[in-house]
């Protein structure tokens, strides 16, 4: 089944969402899946299509510097984190 462009950018943006919302703790790719209900395959290639559009960073070590060997974590990059604060504080008043 092929899903429509429109319908992963819907997707993507619940990511960016759920990043943001869960922000400064950084999430797994199956926390991510587990959240949006879509399977890990399907969001890692999303994560990887926003990485190269610089929305999102992957993290390949754990806070310990050890490098994960098939794992990633991810987290907004410092410009959309701020983009979305600014919406919220926009939305408040």
């Amino acid at each position: 089944m092929k899903i429509s462009n429109k319908k992963k950018e819907k997707i993507s943006e619940q990511i960016l969402f759920l990043l943001y919302s869960s922000a400064p703790q950084l999430l797994f790719t199956s926390q991510i899946a587990e959240e949006i209900a879509r399977d890990e395959e399907f969001i890692k290639k999303l994560l990887l299509d926003m990485k190269t559009k610089k929305l999102v960073i992957e993290i390949k070590k754990n806070p310990k510097g050890v490098s994960y060997l098939q794992r990633s974590r991810w987290s907004l990059t410092d410009k959309i984190y701020n983009f979305y604060k600014n919406q919220q504080i926009s939305a408040d008043y």
